[in-house]
């Protein structure tokens, strides 16, 4: 049998609670470096290389990371983790390149 966490969920060894503050901070970086890669090496590699494979895969694993992201973001408002001008902040910031690398700085 498990002991519960005041969360309800089950405790276990290596198990630590994270709000959707500290989520929404690891999907920052996630976006953001997915944005990076995808803007300094797929795209390069596309019309540089010749090779469309490189955003073909990377293409898919950004929009995940983005829609992940937005989840979250959007969880951590209903939550009341997050206000609204700084939820406004951190969905403006990840349509910039570096903007995600700023957000996760700004969550911490």
């Amino acid at each position: 049998m498990t002991a519960q966490n005041p969360d309800g969920g089950a405790s276990g060894a290596g198990h630590t609670p994270r709000s959707h503050r500290d989520r929404l901070r690891l999907l920052c970086l996630a976006e953001a470096t997915t944005l990076l890669v995808l803007l300094l090496v797929a795209v390069p590699l596309k019309y540089l290389a010749g090779d469309p494979q490189a955003v073909a895969v990377m293409g898919p694993i950004h929009g995940f990371a983005f829609l992940a992201f937005g989840w979250m973001l959007v969880q951590a408002l209903a939550a009341g983790d997050i206000a609204r001008h700084e939820a406004a902040k951190l969905l403006l910031a990840a349509f910039l390149p570096l903007g995600g690398l700023y957000s996760w700085w700004a969550l911490r």
